[in-house]
C-alpha cells in the first residue's frame, strides 16, 4: 500500500464477479473526489497477482463469487504480501462479523449507496490523519491496517493488551492476533525490537 495522507489521491480496486455492480460501483467512485480507480474483474488468481503487484490503498471485495470467494482472496493477497484496507460490498449483511474479524475496514450492503461510500471514505481519510509522531515514522507503517495503527499507537503509549481491549471494545484475544500480525508486516519479532524502532 502507498504511504498516502488525508489530502492525497486514494487509489483502490475493485473485485466483483457481477459487471453490473461493478460498473455501478465504478460510476460511483468517480462521483467521490480524489479517488483513482486502478481496475475492476472477477476475482481469480491471475487478478490477485495483478493486484499485490499494484498495491492499492483499498480494495472493494465482493463475498460470494464462484470459484473463489472473497475471503480467499483477502488471504492470497495477504501471501502475495499485499496489505490494502478491503471493504466488503455485498448483499448479504450476515457476513458482517466475519468481515470484521478478518480485517476489514468496512462493510457496505449492495446497492451501494453514494453517501454511504462517500461517507466510507471520509471515515478512511481520516484514518490517514493525525499527529506526524514517532509511530507513523516506523518502516513499514503505512501497510497496517487502520486497526492495527490504533492497537499501535495505544501500545505506544504503554498500554497492556487488556486496557487496549477495554478502549477499543474488543476482545483481548483480537487485540493479541492484532499484534502478532502487527509485528509480522514490520518484520519484527517481538515488542523489544518495535520500542527500539521509536527510541
Amino acid at each position: 500500500m502507498s504511504n498516502i495522507n488525508s489530502q492525497q489521491g486514494i487509489t483502490c480496486f475493485i473485485i466483483d464477479d457481477e459487471v453490473l455492480v461493478r460498473k455501478r460501483l465504478e460510476t460511483l467512485l468517480a462521483k467521490v473526489e480524489r479517488m483513482e480507480l486502478l481496475g475492476s474483474e472477477t476475482a481469480n488468481e491471475k487478478v490477485l497477482v495483478q493486484v499485490a503487484g499494484m498495491k492499492p490503498d483499498i480494495v472493494f471485495m465482493d463475498v460470494e463469487m464462484p470459484g473463489m470467494d472473497g475471503f480467499e482472496a483477502i488471504r492470497m493477497l495477504r501471501e502475495y504480501g499485499c496489505y490494502p484496507n478491503f471493504i466488503f460490498v455485498t448483499a448479504f449483511n450476515q457476513y458482517a462479523i466475519k468481515a470484521i474479524k478478518n480485517a476489514a475496514f468496512d462493510f457496505l450492503l449492495k446497492p451501494v449507496d453514494l453517501e454511504e461510500l462517500k461517507a466510507t471514505i471520509n471515515r478512511f481519510r481520516t484514518t490517514l490523519t493525525g499527529p506526524a509522531d514517532k509511530t507513523h515514522r516506523i518502516p513499514g507503517y503505512h501497510i497496517l491496517s487502520p486497526r492495527e495503527r490504533e492497537i499501535l499507537d495505544l501500545l505506544i503509549q504503554c498500554n497492556t493488551s487488556k486496557e487496549i481491549a477495554e478502549k477499543l471494545f474488543i476482545s483481548k484475544n483480537t487485540v493479541d492476533t492484532h499484534r502478532r500480525n502487527m509485528l509480522k508486516k514490520l518484520g519484527l519479532r517481538n515488542t523489544g525490537e518495535l520500542f527500539k524502532k521509536i527510541i
